[in-house]
């Protein structure tokens, strides 16, 4: 599944204002319902991890913990929107490339 949307930087940064509410380094208020916002929110969490750097499925899920309780729906959308790789049998997370 190949996901691309064409996002505006003015557009990017509206929906990282009205969901980080206490800036992009902090927890995020609510996960977005709209398929864009969603692709705009994992994109910038995606940001906390290292490219080619192996995770363990605990490790992503506590680096995500910080920032939303419903951390298995973020980790989903990294697969989804391929921003993150995981291995057969899901123990291992990595990111290919920037």
């Amino acid at each position: 599944m190949e996901i691309h949307f064409d996002i505006t930087e003015s557009e990017r940064e509206k929906v990282l204002k009205n969901y980080f509410k206490h800036g992009i380094d902090g927890p995020l208020g609510i996960f977005p319902s709209k398929e864009k916002r969603k692709y705009i929110i994992a994109q910038e969490i995606i940001k906390r991890f290292e490219v080619r750097k192996e995770y363990k499925e605990s490790d992503v899920n506590m680096i995500l913990k910080e920032i939303y309780l419903d951390f298995a729906t973020i980790r989903r959308y990294f697969i989804d929107y391929r921003f993150m790789n995981r291995s057969d049998d899901g123990k291992v997370y990595w990111i290919e490339n920037e």
